[in-house]
């Protein structure tokens, strides 16, 4: 069995064992008015944004109860809590409104922690671009697969994580995936940036959400989430000062994006190539002339197939490729980038690092991790503290076992209840420590 397969199948075991539900595939037609289906999962009717959204960020379009696969009754109430569906409105990076779903959980366990019980805003790493593998599905069905589609919802953990510690929690969809109205903008620095801080912005107005504008606030991702994260806590300022940060998590972030698409080519998750060309295709249509100058047709076919797909179909379907091959000069993407102007303008508006954070920040990578390569997520840390950000940089040590993918995806899981702890004094108000000192000599 190939080795990306065996992840899957292993990601498959844990999320069985934590009793998820394998779901069948759904008829042609969905079964109720508004309903769709991607890749033969019915996405709810809730999901299709209104024509008409709130003028305000992070406004209330709609919301009901969510239910939770891994959920206990107990004598307080529903273990690790009450989870509430929810669709907010969101502003794109060209400045238009957008809508935004996600998820709010009210944790059952006390808060022990100084002053009232504070909130994080949880962005997913990647779950691809079709609209079945959006984090609050996830909540709902930790692993979907039907024949067509596979799905984990990896991010459960760190959720269920920081909500036994009585921590509120938000999860952000981001724009575009779950919301049906348009595709998912992957990497995207501001769309995600703004989902994040906008989600925090909802989960404080819902009818029922013990937290208010008093809660401490804290930010938690890791792969795209740390560079969502990380962009968030560099705009709060100007985009949404209602908003006071306590402190942020960026684990491995994409923060050059130039450097991850020459690492990420010809890996395992290579179709993150193809979700990242969809959205920015999706966001400067300016950038459409270059792409139909260079993609061939089974390149142009890849990116229609992989905008419909889950990390699990891109890895099975796509594992290994190299992007010279969806081009008709033979030219990587990488080549393309630096063969275009345009191209590298539009990418180092993206990059995370020419601003300085709000708040403290902890930056964890894998030294070995070369997909999200290390360096470029150390230099993140560099820039910040020449800003004279309170930064904590923590290298990863693991082995290299010789897949990138296992290589990016371990130190999630090692360094995550470090993450969650460091997070969680941040929230109780206990000052954070800096070690930018002796980060250059490192």
């Amino acid at each position: 069995m190939p080795a990306p397969t065996r992840l899957l199948a292993a990601a498959v075991t844990v999320a069985a064992c934590l009793g998820a539900q394998a779901l069948p595939a759904a008829a042609d037609s969905a079964s109720n008015s508004g309903d769709t289906v991607s890749r033969g999962v019915t996405i709810p009717a809730f999901y299709n944004p209104p024509a008409q959204l709130p003028d305000a960020d992070g406004g209330v379009i709609r919301s009901e109860p969510l239910p939770l696969a891994l959920s206990l009754p107990s004598l307080h109430g529903p273990l690790p809590g009450k989870a509430t569906r929810l669709m907010y409105k969101t502003t794109d990076s060209t400045g238009s409104p957008a809508a935004a779903t996600g998820a709010y959980i009210e944790p059952t366990a006390k808060w022990r922690g100084a002053g009232p019980r504070p909130l994080v805003a949880l962005a997913p790493g990647t779950q691809g671009q079709g609209d079945q593998c959006a984090a609050s599905l996830g909540l709902e069905h930790p692993i979907t697969i039907n024949g067509q589609t596979l799905s984990v919802g990896y991010e459960d953990l760190a959720v269920y994580r920081l909500l036994a510690k009585g921590v509120a929690v938000v999860v952000t969809d981001y724009i575009g995936l779950g919301a049906t109205d348009r595709l998912h903008t992957y990497v995207n620095r501001l769309d995600e940036a703004h989902a994040v801080l906008d989600a925090v912005r909802a989960a404080r107005s819902l009818d029922g959400a013990s937290v208010t504008e008093q809660s401490r606030v804290g930010l938690f991702g890791y792969s795209q989430g740390g560079g969502a994260t990380a962009a968030a806590a560099e705009l709060q300022p100007a985009y949404a000062p209602d908003v006071q940060l306590s402190g942020t998590y960026a684990g491995a972030p994409p923060a050059d994006l130039t450097e991850t698409t020459k690492a990420i080519d010809g890996t395992d998750l290579v179709g993150a190539l193809g979700w990242s060309l969809n959205g920015f295709l999706q966001s400067d249509p300016a950038l459409r002339p270059i792409a139909d100058a260079h993609l061939n047709d089974k390149g142009r076919a890849a990116l229609k197939d992989l905008s419909t797909m889950c990390v699990g179909d891109a890895i099975l379907s796509y594992s290994s490729q190299r992007s010279s091959s969806w081009t008709n000069d033979g030219k990587s993407l990488d080549d393309i980038i630096r063969s275009e102007p345009r191209l590298q303008e539009f990418l180092e508006q993206q990059r995370i690092g020419t601003m300085t954070p709000a708040g403290p920040v902890r930056i964890a990578t894998g030294v070995k991790d070369n997909l999200v390569p290390h360096a470029q997520a150390r230099r993140l840390a560099v820039d910040w503290c020449a800003k004279g950000a309170q930064v904590t940089y923590k290298p990863v040590v693991l082995p290299d076992v010789g897949r990138a993918l296992i290589n990016h995806f371990g130190p999630l899981l090692t360094d995550q209840g470090t993450a969650v702890d460091w997070l969680t004094d941040r929230l109780s108000g206990e000052p954070a420590s800096s070690n930018c000192a002796s980060l250059p000599a490192q």
